[in-house]
Order: C-alpha cells, then sequence, then structure tokens
C-alpha cells in the first residue's frame, strides 16, 4: 500500500510504537467515578448558603407569598435556560471554563473574567466557613458562651433575654438602646472589631480565627485533592447531610409556640408588591447567586461528565431542587424567629435579619431560648458547614481545571501539588479577613466581587454563544449530545429573554448603585473605588484578551477579527467517536475519514445517537447546497 519498506510487526520495538505518542498526548482528564457524583455535585454547588440566610429574608421584605411569583418567572427566562447553557457547553467539548473559548478564541477574556471573579469569592466565601468552623466549636459546651451577659467582652448596654422575662411582671425595662449577648459576642469577641476604627486600620490577625481558616483551607484541599475523583465522592455527604439536619430543625421549629407568627409574617402574599420592579429585580438576583451561573463551577463539573449524559434532565432537578431548598429553609428560619419574637415580646420585623446577621446573631441567640441549646446550635452550624463546603468545593475546582485544561502537558500529572499552590495563595490573600477589621473587607469583596462584573460576563457568554457562534450551531451541537434539538423555549430565552432580563439587571444595578456600609459605617471613598476597580477588572478581561486574539491573526483588521471569533480547528467533542458531522478528522492526528463507519465497524448497527449523527449530517450537507446556490 505504501511505498518504502514494511517493517513487520514484531521488529517494532514497543518503544518507538508508544514514545511518540505519550509526548504528544496529554495525561487523561478523568471522569466522575458514580452516577450521582455528577448530579449531587451540582445540587451541592446550587444549594449553599444563601438559600438559608438570603432567600427567607428577600422573600419576606419583597412581598412574602407574593414573592414566589416572581421568582418562578424569573426562574424559568434567565434561570434555567443560562444553567443548561453552562452545562451543554461543558459537556460537549469536555474543557474547563477558559479553554472552553476555543469556540471563539476571540472572547478568551470572558473565561479570564470568571476565574479572576470565582478565585476573589473563593478567598471570601472561605472566611465565612471558618466563622461557622469557629461557632461550631464553641457550641462544644454545656453552656452557649452567648447565653450571658457578664463576661469580659460585654459592655453596659448588654442586656440577657432571661432577665427581661423575669423582670416584666415587676418593672418595665426599656430595651431601645440595649444589645444582645449573641450580637456582642459575634462583633465583640469573635470579630474583635472594636479593635478596628475602619477598614483603613485592620488591626491585628485573630489568631483562633486564622487557626479557622487555615482548618477550612485544609478540609478544601483535602477534598479536591484528586480533582472530581474526591470531591465526587465528598459531596455524596455534603450535599445530603444538610436536608437531614434541614428538616430536623424544621420540626424542632414549627413545634415551638409563636412559630406560626413567624410563618405568617414570611408567607401572607402582599401582591402589591408585585408592580414595583425592585422586587422582580431582587427575584432575578437571587436566582442569579442562588444557582451559580456564571462562575464556571457548573461548566467545569459538566466537562467531567461522558458526552451523552441527560444534562437535560439534570437541569430541571438541580434548579427546581434549589428553589425548593430554599422555601423549606425559609420555614425553618421563620418559625423559629416567630418564637424568639414572642420570647422577647418584640414583633417579627424587629429580629428578623439577612446575611451573616442572621446565622451569627439571631439565630444563635434563639438556639439559647431552647431546651438542650448546645445541640440544637451545633446541628445548625454543621449544616452552614456543609453547604458551604461542597460550592467552595466547586470554587476551586473551577479554578484548577480551568487552569490545568489550559496547559494539559505541564499541570494534569500535577494536579494534587498545583491544587496545593492555589489553596496556600487563596488562603494568604484572605489573612486579611483574619484581621479586626477583616468584616469590612468581607463586606467590601461580597459586595462588589461578584456584582456587575459576574453578570457582563454572562450576558457576553450569551451573546457570544448564540450570535456569534450561531444558534443553530449550538443547538445541533446539542442534538449531537443529547438526540433532540432545544425547542423554541430555549431558543427564545438564550436569543432574547436571557440577556435582555440580565440586561436589564445590570442598568438596575448600576442606577441604583449604592455605597457599601456595615452597620452604621460608611466606606471611605477609596474602598469605593477599590470595590468598583474590582468588579470593572473582570469586565476588561474581555477587551484584553479580544487584543491578544486579534494580534496572533494576520491580515487586515477585520480579516483578523474574522479569522479570531471562528472556532478553533480543534473545537468539538474531545473524544474522537464523538466527532460527528461537522467535527470529523479536525482533531490533529485523527486517521479516520468518517469516524461513523468506524464505530459501526467496531459496534455493529446503528443506535440512536448514530441515527442522530446520520441526521447530522445530511443537514449540514443540505445547508452547504442552500449556502453555495
Amino acid at each position: 500500500v505504501l511505498g518504502g519498506p514494511v517493517t513487520p510487526e514484531l521488529l517494532v520495538s514497543p518503544s518507538s510504537q508508544d514514545g511518540d505518542l505519550g509526548s504528544e498526548c496529554p495525561e487523561d482528564r478523568g471522569n466522575w467515578t458514580g452516577r450521582l457524583d455528577f448530579l449531587l455535585s451540582c445540587i451541592g454547588y446550587c444549594v449553599g448558603l444563601g438559600n438559608v440566610w438570603r432567600f427567607p429574608y428577600r422573600a419576606y421584605t419583597n412581598g412574602g407569598g407574593a414573592f414566589l411569583v416572581p421568582y418562578f418567572i424569573m426562574l424559568a427566562i434567565c434561570g434555567i435556560p443560562i444553567f443548561f447553557m453552562e452545562l451543554s457547553l461543558g459537556q460537549f467539548s469536555s474543557l474547563g471554563p477558559l479553554a472552553v473559548w476555543k469556540i471563539s478564541p476571540l472572547f478568551k477574556g470572558i473565561g479570564m473574567g470568571t476565574i479572576l471573579i470565582v478565585s476573589l469569592v473563593a478567598i471570601y466565601y472561605n472566611m465565612i466557613i471558618a466563622y461557622v468552623l469557629f461557632y461550631l466549636f464553641a457550641s462544644l459546651t454545656s453552656d452557649l458562651p452567648w447565653q450571658h451577659c457578664g463576661n469580659w467582652w460585654n459592655t453596659d448596654l448588654c442586656l440577657d433575654h432571661h432577665v427581661i422575662k423575669a423582670g416584666n411582671a415587676t418593672f418595665p425595662v426599656n430595651t431601645s438602646n440595649t444589645v444582645s449577648p449573641s450580637e456582642e459576642y459575634w462583633s465583640r469577641y469573635v470579630l474583635h472589631i472594636q479593635g478596628s476604627s475602619g477598614i483603613g486600620d485592620p488591626g491585628r490577625i485573630r489568631w483562633n480565627l486564622c487557626l479557622c481558616l487555615l482548618l477550612s483551607w485544609t478540609i478544601v484541599y483535602l477534598c479536591i485533592l484528586k480533582g472530581v475523583k474526591s470531591s465526587g465522592k465528598v459531596v455524596y455527604f455534603t450535599a445530603t447531610f444538610p436536608y437531614l439536619i434541614l428538616v430536623m430543625l424544621l420540626i424542632r421549629g414549627v413545634t415551638l409556640e409563636g412559630a406560626w407568627k413567624g410563618i405568617r409574617f414570611y408567607l401572607t402574599p402582599q401582591f402589591d408588591h408585585l408592580l414595583s420592579s425592585k422586587v422582580w429585580i431582587e427575584a432575578a438576583l437571587q436566582i442569579f447567586y442562588s444557582l451559580g451561573v456564571g462562575f464556571g463551577g457548573l461548566l467545569t463539573f459538566a466537562s467531567y461528565n461522558t458526552f451523552h449524559q441527560n444534562i437535560y434532565r439534570d437541569t430541571f432537578i438541580v434548579t427546581l431542587g434549589n428553589a425548593i431548598t430554599s422555601i423549606l429553609a425559609g420555614f425553618a428560619i421563620f418559625s423559629v424567629l416567630g418564637y424568639m419574637s414572642q420570647e422577647l415580646g418584640v414583633p417579627v420585623n424587629q429580629v428578623a435579619k439577612a446575611g451573616p446577621g442572621l446565622a451569627f446573631v439571631v439565630y444563635p441567640q434563639a438556639m439559647t431560648m431552647l431546651p438542650l441549646s448546645p445541640f440544637w446550635s451545633f446541628l445548625f452550624f454543621f449544616m452552614l458547614l456543609t453547604l458551604g463546603l461542597d460550592s467552595q468545593f466547586a470554587f476551586m475546582e473551577t479554578i484548577v481545571t480551568a487552569v490545568t485544561d489550559e496547559f494539559p502537558y505541564y499541570l494534569r500529572p500535577k494536579k494534587a501539588s498545583f491544587s496545593a499552590v492555589i489553596c496556600i495563595a487563596l488562603f494568604l490573600m484572605g489573612l486579611i479577613l483574619t484581621t479586626e477589621g477583616g468584616m469590612y473587607w468581607l463586606v467590601l469583596l461580597d459586595d462588589y466581587s461578584a456584582g456587575f462584573g459576574l453578570m457582563v460576563v454572562v450576558i457576553a457568554t450569551c451573546l457570544v454563544v448564540t450570535r456569534v457562534y450561531g444558534i443553530k450551531r449550538f443547538c445541533r451541537d446539542i442534538h449531537m449530545m443529547l438526540g433532540f434539538k432545544p425547542g423554541p423555549y430555549f431558543r427564545a430565552c438564550w436569543m432574547v429573554l436571557s440577556p435582555a432580563t440580565m440586561m436589564a439587571l445590570l442598568v438596575y444595578n448600576i442606577i441604583k448603585y449604592q455605597p457599601s456600609e456595615y452597620g452604621a459605617y460608611r466606606f471611605p471613598a477609596w474602598a469605593e473605588a477599590l470595590g468598583i476597580l474590582m468588579g470593572l477588572f473582570s469586565c476588561l478581561m474581555i477587551p484584553a484578551g479580544m487584543l491578544v486574539a486579534v494580534l496572533r491573526e494576520e491580515g487586515t483588521l477585520w480579516e483578523r477579527f474574522q479569522q479570531a471569533s471562528r472556532p478553533a480547528m480543534d473545537w468539538g467533542p474531545s473524544l474522537e467517536e464523538n466527532r460527528t458531522g461537522a467535527y470529523v478528522a479536525s482533531l490533529a492526528g485523527s486517521q479516520s475519514p468518517k469516524p461513523l463507519m468506524v464505530h459501526m465497524r467496531k459496534y455493529g448497527g446503528i443506535t440512536s445517537y448514530e441515527n442522530t449523527a446520520v441526521e447530522v449530517d445530511r443537514e449540514i450537507e443540505e445547508e452547504e447546497e442552500e449556502s453555495m446556490m
């Protein structure tokens, strides 16, 4: 067949056979090992601290039960479609959030922006886990330390609720300018915030917080040590256990007297709220952050799937499961708040809070009123720990995968040590959060790191996939992968509804911009500027990436743009047998003219996916004929 002598098989030394290949092929990326690994990882990633401490409060301030209407509408418009888009991109290409931009190398900056945002979030998210660990250890006593006044950190303003209950009959106590012991425990003992005058004066490092942060990074590192092989197993515990505790807390909460007061507050629908734009914006923001779209986590997890995994089904399981969890958590939180308001004799809206204030001040205070309080306190913080950890795994997995997929030859064999380097770097950056003024920095990071930068990234992704890459091609890819085309609902959302909704969010965020504050403390102008730069920096990655991509091409400016926006030669499914239709034989070193034929010879017969491949081939040929005419 070939000119030149043919060496018999026996004479070829094994080393020369494998030697060339070994240097060419990077180490295998790996896949999920179990069937449920992917689904549980996604659930664990989406169900995070926000479901417990943001959603119930948002619902209560935005019209109670009526809030569920915009919540589910926004879930349908910009939650589910973007979730599905991100999973499809990851699973189709088996690449991390940076390398996936082979789809249109001009826009690689979007991936850079994502990684920047995720790194900033990972720094402060782990600090919140460190606070949770601190409280977890503090709950291991017979008497909770935030139960009474009279400790060295308490001030004269401290007022114990037991005292109020005992004293109410004899003399009325003026409670207007007093502070609960749990409030003082949090701000004066845990944070020691009185040691800092503001964000510019962080004060000394709190060593106990520093050790907690070190511990939480160590836990995270040990869980992502072997990539998805190890984290995929840990989520069997961290994704399911919070539900068990949530149900326990829910039953405990609903059986308390006064619980219905809180639940009535939480769920009474006020439909007049639905006419204000704020409520719709809040609903969209809640969906956006609680599903974790745009952080690259979903894309990373999906990239470890096999090519034909049914992510369509998984999308609905995860998004609806996430919504139901949030609503359930609201019952658990508000039933306890109702009981607390009855105990203290104040209306519910005075005890209700959101964010760290709920988790570290209000709820722990309610715990002290229960019999067996250390037990319930321990359970609550253990739930927060498991909720937070699997979201943190996702952030870390995203960063590691993104970089190792860029340099597979060097980094894939050394993935464990590379993960260690990233964990240590982020731990060192997070040290400023363990100082006495660390809370101010945490608030700044929380407000700005994943604000408008994240929206810009998601809008850009949506537009690039539908406009530059082309909605037709994207739907054809999904058809190849899942055996059916996305319906008109998905196409309408991807083309128009999702980007438009997020544009509205972005504009609203900019118009209604309010400077950060923490309690009564207002941030100075330089801190504001720093925060805004943090957000802008991730947006600026996009034009920077464009510049680099254009400089790499040749020709006139317009030609360069066109060249750079086309998918790279090796874009497509990563495994040869899945490269059908337009993707045949475009891999480097690919031998087979039609993998389909090889596949049939190898396995015999035509499976449903092969059918799809044949259909897709036919479609492409028709389209090419049309364009020729």
